[in-house]
């Protein structure tokens, strides 16, 4: 048996396997937040990572944007970079950053379908940030603890392709696995439904990612419901996502998503990274963290040393 995430200390995390980070997660009862940051953007307190500032404030997992597997790197990691003018690629980011933070980092990789049918313009980018067999592999090489399957705004990431994708990865990485879409990302076609669902299990995915309740229009407390109960029956866990820019909201909005989605069942809550530099405001992550656990659990959180 693992200890619940909330009451692991770093050094206890860092050490767990897959499966015993899921079992972690799953102890939580639904009491984890995952931060996703943007790697390529100046950081926002300047001279150190996001990832830093967002695991001072609560952030249990941390989830990087923008990685690119062929050219690893993190803005405010080494001295003096803390711009894209001056930055180099470094083998060791991973390593390094897990060593500052004391938590599970993971990266965003988008199964890209080149004929997926748009509701907007398509954006090209980097074969480095692309889900496939050959950037899942250099993304374990590097010590990634869990790859996230999901597509950016306008990239044509669809369901099909995540799936399809998903069978390779799970072929190819012995991490942690998060597989879905948090918000249409260009795509004509349904977010998630039960069949995708019942495929992202089937195909491998431990955590399954859906939008958030009170982000994406007509996705409802029941429809998420019956999403986690499924999910649940399979052994997948379950993670609700604020990825339409609502993190930026006033701390109010925040307190009700989190609430909201925390009596739908899910494990993880993440909260993502359209506020300034890169990540979500400070005091939302706070606000988050205190709605789902309460003070007591959020100070243990942010004081906690790394070192223990």
């Amino acid at each position: 048996m693992v200890k619940r995430l909330l009451s692991a200390n770093s050094s206890e995390i860092l050490a767990m396997s897959a499966t015993e980070l899921k079992a972690a997660i799953q102890a939580n009862e639904g009491r984890t937040i995952l931060s996703e940051n943007v790697v390529v953007h100046e950081p926002l307190a300047e001279t150190i990572t996001n990832a830093e500032v967002a695991s001072a404030f609560g952030a249990d997992l941390i989830l990087l944007n923008h990685f690119d597997v062929q050219h690893p790197f993190v803005l405010g990691l080494n001295d003096g970079e803390n711009s894209l003018a001056n930055v180099h690629d470094d083998p060791e980011t991973i390593h390094k950053l897990k060593h500052l933070i004391g938590r599970p980092v993971g990266i965003n990789l988008e199964p890209i379908d080149e004929q997926a049918p748009m509701l907007s313009d398509k954006l090209a980018i980097d074969s480095g940030r692309q889900a496939n067999a050959a950037t899942v592999k250099k993304a374990a090489e590097l010590g990634v603890d869990f790859i996230c399957l999901t597509g950016n705004p306008g990239t044509g990431v669809d369901n099909a392709a995540i799936i399809a994708t998903l069978r390779e990865v799970r072929a190819n990485f012995t991490g942690l696995i998060i597989a879905g879409k948090m918000h249409s990302a260009g795509v004509n076609e349904p977010i998630i439904d039960q069949q995708v669902l019942a495929a992202l299990i089937t195909a491998g995915a431990d955590i399954i990612l859906v939008p958030a309740v009170g982000t994406v229009p007509g996705f409802t407390a029941i429809t998420l419901t019956a999403i986690v109960e499924q999910a649940h029956a399979s052994g997948a866990l379950v993670m609700s996502t604020i990825g339409t820019s609502q993190e930026s909201a006033s701390t109010s909005v925040i307190e009700q998503i989190a609430l909201q989605n925390k009596i739908c069942g899910v494990d993880i809550q993440h909260i993502g990274d359209a506020g300034a530099a890169g990540m979500a405001p400070v005091e939302n992550i706070l606000a988050m963290s205190k709605t789902i656990r309460g003070q007591r659990h959020t100070l243990k959180q942010m004081a906690r040393s790394i070192n223990r």
